[in-house]
């Protein structure tokens, strides 16, 4: 991780910070918590669909100023409860600065679709604040502020692949054995994150003895599956590919159904949704296959976009300043 600043110097130019989007190879969910939180088993992997994050000089006393510009940019928000704005804030609490800071997102992760595009936002703006304020945060520091800012947020800073415990967010590295070609269809509208939980618990307690600690299985990391991160075997990947939170986004959007019917029939070796959705991702055996399988998702109508993208990807990364 690097500044472009030496310490205690702050920036004069914008610094521009590119960050990843995140897909859940595997997503094992524990029981519901008395504090309301489930512990996870939480597979990680980064792709290379980006968004960045641009931190500029504002005025003394000016404050966090947000804009953001890319598809369905119109569901962000652009005041102190978006993700990255926050993010600003706590750094400037963290050393006892105004967050005197303009911020410009240029989205590309899917808005609200389970590939953590916000807590990506929050990674990025993190990382550019603490540049252009040149206060060198030191890694573990930056990690703990984004744990506070979300459980996808740290992931989000570290990107390649990593084993998420917690919420999420006490991540274990994971070594990966090459590249994984990837395509996300992206839905029409989106899908509350608490909701999908709170319907993940109605089902289990339909379904099965319960929702609780009590009932469900402590949430564990599938060997077979890490294996096949460690040898870059694609076929093994899909073979393992898991989201407990599956069946609950489909029960609140039944519609996945259909577009992963139909990503599965165009070639894909595994399909599921990312995370708690609506987003779904399909796993391909090369890059002609991503594109393809791509290419009938879109002639099918039953998305409203569809990215190809590889993992892993590097995370929260500062860019040259532009020329």
């Amino acid at each position: 991780m690097s500044t472009v600043q030496g310490a205690g110097t702050a920036a004069r130019t914008p610094v521009t910070v590119r960050v990843p989007a995140k897909v859940n190879v595997q997503l094992a969910v524990g029981g519901l918590r008395p504090d309301g939180f489930h512990d996870l088993a939480n597979v990680f992997l980064a792709v290379d669909l980006y968004d960045e994050v641009t931190a500029s000089p504002a005025e003394p006393g000016e404050g966090p100023s947000v804009t953001c510009r890319g598809p369905d940019t119109d569901q962000v928000p652009l005041d102190r409860t978006n993700l990255a704005v926050r993010a600003a804030d706590a750094l400037a609490l963290r050393h006892g600065r105004s967050p005197d800071v303009r911020l410009h997102i240029r989205k590309e992760i899917p808005v609200a679709g389970g590939m953590a595009g916000g807590s990506a936002d929050a990674a990025g703006a993190l990382l550019a604040c603490d540049a252009l304020w040149g206060t060198r945060t030191p890694r573990e520091e930056l990690l703990a502020l984004c744990a506070e800012l979300g459980s996808d947020v740290p992931f989000s800073l570290v990107g390649g692949a990593a084993l998420g415990r917690g919420r999420g967010e006490l991540l274990t590295p994971l070594d990966v054995g090459g590249s994984f070609h990837w395509v996300f269809a992206v839905a029409d509208g989106g899908l509350s994150t608490p909701a999908v939980y709170r319907e993940c618990d109605r089902l289990r307690r339909e379904r099965g003895p319960g929702a609780g600690v009590d009932a469900v299985p402590e949430p564990e990391p599938s060997p077979v599956l890490l294996a096949a991160l460690r040898s870059g075997d694609a076929k093994l990947l899909a073979a393992n590919l898991a989201n407990d939170l599956q069946p609950a986004a489909i029960s609140l959007l039944p519609s996945l159904d259909d577009t992963l019917a139909v990503g599965t029939e165009a070639g894909a070796l595994a399909a599921l949704v990312s995370g708690s959705g609506p987003t779904c991702a399909f796993l391909a055996e090369d890059a002609a296959s991503a594109t393809e399988i791509a290419r009938v998702l879109r002639a099918e109508d039953v998305c409203r976009a569809a990215h190809t993208a590889t993992g892993p990807a590097p995370g929260a990364t500062v860019l040259p300043p532009a020329e």
